[in-house]
C-alpha cells in the first residue's frame, strides 16, 4: 500500500485526481500512516441502499467473487432487500 503524504498530494492534485477517475484509489496520510482513501464516485447510485453499500457495489472490492461458482440462485433468497 503506497501512502502519499498530504504535501505530495496537494502539490500533485490534478494528476492524482486523474488516477482516481481512472479507478485507481489514492491513500493519503501523515507520517506514513493512512488517514483517508480517495475513490471514484459511483456512477450508478441506488437510492434504496446506504452510501457505503453503493460504494462497495460500484468498486472493485468484490471482483474476486466473479471467479467463484454460484452456489445460490435468486430463488434462494427469503427476503429481497433491493
Amino acid at each position: 500500500m503506497n501512502i502519499l503524504s498530504t504535501t505530495n498530494f496537494r502539490k500533485n492534485l490534478p494528476s492524482f485526481l486523474e488516477e482516481v477517475v481512472s479507478n485507481k484509489p489514492i491513500i493519503v496520510g501523515r507520517r506514513n500512516k493512512p488517514e483517508v482513501i480517495i475513490i471514484k464516485f459511483p456512477e450508478n447510485l441506488n437510492k434504496k441502499v446506504s452510501d457505503i453499500t453503493n460504494f462497495n457495489a460500484n468498486s472493485t472490492s468484490f471482483d474476486f467473487l466473479k471467479k467463484e461458482p454460484d452456489i445460490y440462485s435468486i430463488d434462494d433468497l427469503k427476503v429481497k432487500y433491493v
